[in-house]
């Protein structure tokens, strides 16, 4: 179960992310000097849209969804629920004013740059890879707009989002959808109950269980610790 997914984590690491971020900001030879070299606020969000996004590919148990939802083990399947998760972070920051925005659009950055790396660590010839990177680039705006509309709506227009986008229109079994839109709703009121300036500067996120032990335990992040740095 899951060989793809964990073929993938095993070949990408968050260290390969460093000739990344040197195009967007300054960088130093180690990793260590390359974060004691930042300086600014716009620095500081860079390193927290990347640890965000580093969330939602690290803190996520795709197994589960795979097992849960019934999705079969392939590329796609991880970009769905990378999609999914990296939305839900999107529609957090732009809570956050322009710092917000700004880091939404980061994060985007940071999410495409893995998509292309892992295709390339697949073996995916290049034609086929630019070609697959147009068509998940148009389905990641009209994702992000149906599920905009959906978060706005009852839980019915959500599972209608959630059906046409993470099922592909497949999904039969009510019960999976019944199981998503209950596990969207608690993320976004995870995510709402979050410090705004703590995200700014931590990006930390860590996601509930697709399937909760205690239902009725308590949404309350613990607060994140960082120096003055914001680091």
């Amino acid at each position: 179960m899951a060989l793809l997914v964990r073929v993938l984590r095993n070949q990408t690491s968050i260290s390969q992310w460093i000739p990344v971020c040197s195009r967007l900001l300054p960088v130093s030879p180690t990793q260590g000097q390359w974060s004691r070299a930042l300086s600014g606020t716009s620095q500081k969000i860079k390193i927290a849209a990347l640890r965000m996004y580093t969330s939602c590919v690290e803190k996520t148990d795709f197994e589960e969804f795979f097992l849960r939802c019934q999705m079969p083990d392939t590329f796609n399947s991880w970009f769905l629920i990378t999609l999914l998760h990296v939305w839900m972070c999107l529609v957090r920051m732009k809570q956050e004013g322009r710092s917000g925005k700004y880091m939404c659009r980061i994060i985007v950055h940071f999410m495409w740059e893995d998509v292309e790396q892992r295709g390339r660590v697949m073996g995916v010839n290049s034609y086929v890879l630019k070609k697959n990177m147009i068509l998940m680039t148009n389905n990641f705006y009209a994702a992000i707009l149906g599920y905009d509309e959906g978060i706005l709506s009852d839980d019915h227009g959500l599972a209608a989002a959630l059906w046409r986008t993470f099922f592909n229109q497949k999904c039969e079994d009510p019960r999976q959808l019944e199981l998503l839109v209950e596990y969207v709703r608690k993320q976004m009121q995870y995510l709402d109950s979050m410090n705004g300036e703590d995200l700014l500067l931590t990006g930390e996120v860590n996601w509930r269980p697709l399937v909760e032990k205690n239902p009725q335990s308590i949404l309350k992040p613990h607060a994140p610790t960082y120096n003055d740095e914001g680091l």
